[in-house]
């Protein structure tokens, strides 16, 4: 699906959401489109003084302390869109070619690292006229989770095989000296698994499949393990890489929900899936964790993590990774793991952050993204696409830079 306005090149929404300049929020405030952009404008240069970075207009201004150059190309377009929708709108302002960067992903890090600040308090109360609410069609009901699922991981496996590594593995990697990628990937696997406490004879629970990976790492020690995906694509490649891993006896992999699972496990094993639950599954999510959970057993589960207090101001709020990437996803902040955890009966007896690894992860696969284009034509997508998950690759590497984001793997068992 395309989308067109009259301030930029057609955008692909890939998720079938509205694109730039077609929402229907920009719709009802189109009469006060050139106050907001106004607004935005201010801010936005207020903001850039104060940062490590250098912002260039055609004119020949430049704004910034110095550092990694983040160039405008059209000004008005790129004020329109971020006064209409905020952070939405700076996304989309990329994706439609209004704004630039050589770096992208160290343009964006001084961005991330101000992040609660970049508005200055007197307008913070304005936000929630910027402010775009989730949709409600995205909550993460088992129908909801499926739509939304499918709207990223069941975009082509063959996008995926792009810029993963062999193991495709599509979470944060631990690199120990020497690793590259693929080994760094299983180390984070075997991090995971040791926290669960997985070995030979193991009966263990796998919620969120991935393309079996960590599934096959696990029946490698011995273990018997149960997969559970809502993705189609993912079920159908993972259930062939378990096969020709000569492990279909010791692995199943079935397309359920993680609310429907049954049986006992001595081993529960969750990586970054959590970040698709929502705030409202979260009880439910960890309960099953409890639930399924044999006496003694232990679970090993890996988070993106974000700022309590910044989970707490936005949480309600949609924004670029959630319209384009992740539609229905919010990551929990440290606090959220724990208390609910304590809700559902389980404690946290152990954890670690890889947070500068994911930088150096997202990295890697925005690298191999980048390098493959032709590749990526050749699926179908478009040059816009492929701006949107630059954007995406980069955008989030800032994240990890900046510490704003984190992801923390966590050894749990029961309270009792």
């Amino acid at each position: 699906m395309t989308v067109h306005d009259q301030t930029g090149p057609s955008v692909p929404t890939a998720t079938g959401t509205p694109g730039p300049g077609e929402t229907e929020q920009w719709q009802l405030t189109a009469p006060h489109a050139p106050v907001r952009a106004a607004i935005a404008e201010r801010v936005f240069r207020h903001a850039a003084r104060n940062l490590a970075v250098t912002v260039s207009f055609p004119d020949g201004t430049r704004l910034g302390r110095g550092g990694p150059l983040l160039r405008v190309v059209r000004p008005a377009p790129f004020f329109h869109r971020l006064g209409a929708q905020g952070n939405i709108g700076f996304g989309e302002a990329y994706m439609a070619g209004d704004w630039e960067s050589p770096d992208l992903a160290a343009a964006l890090t001084p961005f991330a690292e101000r992040m609660a600040t970049l508005v200055p308090p007197p307008l913070q109360a304005l936000r929630r006229l910027v402010d775009v609410r989730r949709p409600p069609v995205e909550r993460n009901t088992p129908d909801g989770a499926r739509s939304n699922i499918q709207r990223h991981y069941d975009l082509s496996n063959e996008l995926f095989e792009v810029f993963l590594d062999e193991s495709m593995t599509y979470s944060s990697a631990w690199f120990g000296p020497g690793d590259d990628l693929c080994a760094a990937q299983l180390r984070k696997i075997d991090g995971i698994l040791d926290y669960a406490g997985v070995r030979d004879g193991s009966r263990v629970l796998e919620i969120g499949t991935g393309w079996g990976a960590l599934a096959i790492r696990a029946a490698r020690r011995g273990a018997t393990v149960t997969s559970l995906t809502i993705s189609v694509e993912q079920r159908e490649l993972a259930r062939l890489r378990v096969a020709a891993a000569g492990l279909s006896d010791r692995v199943s992999v079935e397309l359920r929900d993680y609310r429907a699972a049954t049986g006992t496990y001595d081993a529960v094993v969750s990586v970054e899936m959590i970040e698709a639950v929502g705030e409202e599954f979260w009880p439910a999510y960890f309960r099953t964790l409890a639930r399924v959970l044999a006496p003694g057993g232990r679970v090993g589960l890996q988070a993106i993590t974000m700022p309590h207090d910044r989970l707490l101001a936005t949480r309600h709020a949609n924004n670029w990774i959630q319209k384009y990437i992740f539609p229905g996803g919010l990551l929990p902040s440290v606090p959220v793991v724990e208390s609910q955890a304590a809700r559902a009966g389980l404690s946290v007896v152990t954890r670690r952050s890889l947070g500068p690894h994911y930088a150096r992860t997202l990295a890697s696969w925005r690298s191999r993204f980048l390098a493959a284009w032709d590749r990526v034509d050749a699926l179908g997508f478009d040059p816009v696409f492929e701006r949107m998950w630059e954007f995406y690759l980069a955008y989030s590497e800032a994240g990890f830079r900046s510490r704003y984001l984190d992801v923390w793997q966590f050894g749990l068992r029961s309270a009792g």
